[in-house]
């Protein structure tokens, strides 16, 4: 039996005459932190795209622990254990820390319209329930202390983890993160890494896109990179920033030598 979580094999998409993706085929291990790296326009957010549900592919396919994805919409494929952030932090900014926890965990209500406008019994449980969880996950991220301060007012590093706690909601099976760690300063940064790490402890799939490398290295168990839409190397990150063609065209030797002395 294959321990890969997640499996994309050629996916491509064309936006007219434009092939923004190119057969692209990768493979992420149940349990592991897997980035997908390269520069821009190389087509690492279409693939988180096209992964999600966001855009439709021109061809290939993506499986989630072996069931295809293959059709099904973004809501459709949260319920299936998939759930990601964005490179632009989407919140409601007026609503709480809490609500907006609770926002993204809104697929588990399970009782009908009417039981919800007359707040029946069963609804005022499963709201107990799941305020109790929002607060479980808040505790998680490191925002317990904010559950109450509205999602805009926030600093923009706990805006980072409240995106992550709101994603986390869903209890996915895999999370993707899109440059999780962009505008963090240093120390936010080491913070992001620890949280990582723990959610991975506690059996989480990542994928993540990032621009840091420094971030990259020290998280990820397996790295793809990509290069105008088609993947050119994959491996431990040792092997990548040593791999000539991933230097040439994306970390340059100044950045490699850099990575290589603070490894």
């Amino acid at each position: 039996m294959s321990d890969a979580l997640l499996e994309v094999a050629e996916l491509t998409v064309r936006f007219g005459g434009l092939i923004a993706l190119s057969g692209v085929t990768f493979s992420v291990t149940k349990g592991s932190v897997h980035g997908l790296i390269g520069p821009n326009g190389a087509g690492k957010t279409t693939a988180f795209n096209l992964i999600s549900g966001m855009t439709a592919p021109s061809s290939g396919t993506v499986r989630l622990g072996g069931a295809t994805l293959d059709g099904l919409p973004t809501y459709a494929r949260t319920a299936r254990g998939l759930a990601r952030t964005f490179q632009n932090i989407r919140m409601f900014r007026e609503m709480s820390a809490l609500e907006n926890v609770m926002a993204g965990a809104h697929l588990g209500t399970a009782e009908s319209l009417g039981a919800i406008l007359c707040r029946l019994p069963a609804f005022r449980a499963q709201e107990k329930q799941a305020i109790k969880w929002a607060r479980e996950i808040l505790s998680l991220v490191g925002l317990a202390d904010q559950a109450e301060r509205p999602g805009g007012d926030l600093a923009y590093g706990d805006q980072r983890r409240l995106e992550i706690a709101r994603a986390l909601a869903s209890d996915p099976k895999l999370l993707m993160l899109d440059e999780p760690a962009a505008g963090m300063n240093p120390s936010e940064k080491l913070g992001l890494i620890d949280l990582i790490k723990k959610l991975r402890a506690r059996g989480l799939t990542l994928l993540l896109v990032e621009h840091d490398m420094h971030f990259v290295m020290k998280l990820c168990d397996r790295i793809t990179v990509l290069n105008f839409g088609a993947k050119i190397a994959e491996g431990a990150p040792l092997d990548v920033r040593t791999t000539p063609t991933v230097i040439e065209a994306y970390l340059g030797t100044k950045v490699a030598r850099g990575l290589e002395v603070k490894a």
